[in-house]
């Protein structure tokens, strides 16, 4: 089999399994796993697929510049975050990530509510100077452009000083096994630590960030207490999650 077969087939196998294993598909090629983890490196490198221990997994498209974000699926992120701002009640503390999607969220807020939000997005602080009930604390440090938040030591440092109700945290990927990613080690490391100041954490999930996964793992599956998804996210992709204990909001 030529190596352009192999590939469409690898891609094949991973669109219609969620995962694939190398020493399976030398067996099924009839190559070496060396050949199929050279297959696998190529793919990664133009942004096919996620390589993990043994094998790939299908590759977030969340993770592509803020621009191009902006265009993927807004409809569906205008929905998730509007049955997301539902949950946030009168008085709490609540931290809102970075990205399109916590953009929204703020946008959904409603104008009654009475809240404080603290973001290192500077983009969702932007977004709710003129909620005239909404108190902002906005964390600073290094602005990591790609996204839009501060990174870095001194925002970790100002997030230990934080008690939260609520953390709304962006990820780029939701995997059963490889748990929350992200494609940045920086940003890995802030949502960590903004994760472990919240009582609870909510992670908005479209359906392109489902079973995919990115290179920077941020914690394992269980620490989202509740997904918000889309109406019509198939049941196959959230089952597994659910199954985690995972509670599962359908926008």
């Amino acid at each position: 089999m030529l190596t352009t077969h192999r590939k469409q087939a690898i891609l094949a196998a991973l669109k219609r399994d969620g995962q694939v294993i190398a020493k399976t598909l030398s067996e099924r090629f009839g190559v070496s796993e060396d050949t199929v983890r050279r297959d696998l490196r190529e793919l990664a490198a133009e942004g096919l697929l996620q390589r993990v221990h043994g094998g790939a997994l299908p590759a977030s498209p969340a993770t592509a510049d803020l621009a191009q974000r902006q265009q993927i699926g807004m409809a569906a992120k205008t929905a998730i975050a509007r049955r997301a701002a539902e949950l946030i009640q009168p008085g709490q503390v609540v931290i809102l990530d970075g990205g399109t999607t916590m953009v929204q969220l703020a946008r959904q807020l409603p104008p009654a509510l009475r809240a404080t939000v603290v973001t290192h997005s500077p983009s969702v602080a932007v977004e709710l100077a003129g909620h005239a009930g909404v108190e902002v604390v906005l964390i600073g440090g290094r602005l990591f452009k790609h996204s839009m938040v501060a990174v870095g030591a001194a925002a970790i440092e100002a997030i230990g000083h934080v008690r939260a109700d609520l953390y709304f945290m962006g990820v780029t990927g939701v995997h059963p096994q490889a748990g929350l990613s992200t494609g940045d080690l920086e940003e890995a490391y802030v949502k960590r630590a903004l994760a472990a100041r919240a009582a609870e954490v909510i992670v908005p999930a479209s359906a392109e960030k489902l079973h995919a996964a990115s290179a920077y793992v941020i914690a394992e599956a269980t620490a989202a207490h509740t997904l918000v998804v889309e109406r019509d996210t198939p049941e196959a992709l959230i089952a597994p999650l659910a199954a985690l204990g995972i509670g599962v909001l359908r926008a």
